[in-house]
């Protein structure tokens, strides 16, 4: 098990949002965004980060300026993703790309894609990957057509539904695939009571009590039977059911105790090699969980294919 050590609490050092948002240049390029532009109390310009409205202007404007997405539109009960964070996740992956010298003609499977269709948007914007995107939901699959369609990405982004909620890469892949590396949101509650509690914990810090959600989100994208834990270990067993067809298999884990649960696991599954890949947003300290199955004759065959 390899760790990969960060030193200092920042974004990756790739990430375009490090700085934080200018938002006078995001004004100038998307003036949708001024209506819920102000400055605060202590003579800074902000947002208000617990209107959704306003969360959701915003990251379309990030998109716009740094990604030259210029069209984004999806129902306001989709969860809006932070653009910041979804992007470090890409450059992470890129680097461990980059250290298996896959390079060339990258292909990713987003499990999840949800109906924003972020990491292909990202993914493409940043490095020129292509991508297949999975989802249970049709309507999700729909509206991210529209997105891909529109900002003319039909070739780079493609998509496919998952017809079993119960599956994750069953019912995808074939024998014929070959990815360079999946991805993976997965869903964090055990149920939507959970979820509930949880947003009212983070609206009280926010001094926020009598408001709704600052980001909203559909049974699918924000909690699954058994939670976090329940989802990877389902995604880890059905990896070794196609070890040969992702060079790397990955997740975000937002809790270190699945992240721990994970690794006997993958022992056991058979697994060559496994990475930690720790991600510090904030105060939020996240990791990608990284393995494959391949040995190192067929990583070598695999460069070099």
């Amino acid at each position: 098990m390899a760790k990969i050590k960060k030193k200092q609490n920042l974004l990756h050092p790739r990430n375009k949002h490090q700085q934080g948002y200018n938002f006078t240049e995001l004004v100038e390029i998307y003036p949708n965004l001024k209506q819920v532009v102000f400055t605060n109390n202590f003579g800074t310009t902000t947002i208000d980060f617990a209107n959704a409205a306003a969360v959701k202007l915003l990251n379309t404007a990030l998109l716009v300026k740094h990604y030259q997405i210029n069209y984004w539109e999806f129902p306001n009960e989709n969860l809006c993703p932070p653009i910041p964070g979804r992007v470090d996740y890409i450059h992470y992956l890129a680097d461990l790309l980059n250290e298996t010298r896959l390079i060339n003609n990258v292909k990713i499977l987003d499990i999840g894609t949800g109906a924003t269709c972020i990491y292909p948007l990202l993914g493409n914007a940043e490095y020129g990957w292509s991508f297949v995107g999975t989802d249970i939901d049709k309507n999700s699959l729909a509206i991210v057509n529209n997105i891909v369609k529109t900002n003319k990405l039909s070739n780079q982004i493609k998509l496919k539904y998952q017809q079993n909620s119960a599956q994750i890469l069953k019912g995808i892949l074939t024998d014929n695939d070959k990815f360079s590396a999946s991805m993976c949101n997965p869903p964090f509650y055990k149920s939507q009571e959970d979820a509930k509690e949880a947003n009212l914990k983070k609206l009280k810090g926010l001094g926020k009590m009598n408001e709704g959600r600052n980001f909203s989100g559909k049974a699918q994208e924000l909690w699954y039977k058994g939670g976090e834990k329940a989802f990877i270990h389902t995604y880890l067993y059905e990896s070794s059911l196609f070890k040969t067809q992702c060079f790397w298999y990955t997740t975000l884990v937002s809790k270190k105790e699945n992240a721990e649960s994970m690794f006997p696991s993958l022992k056991k599954l058979g697994a060559t090699e496994i990475k930690i890949i720790p991600m510090y947003q904030g105060n939020k300290v996240t990791r990608i969980i990284a393995w494959t199955f391949l040995t190192k004759e067929e990583q070598l065959k695999w460069e070099t294919s």
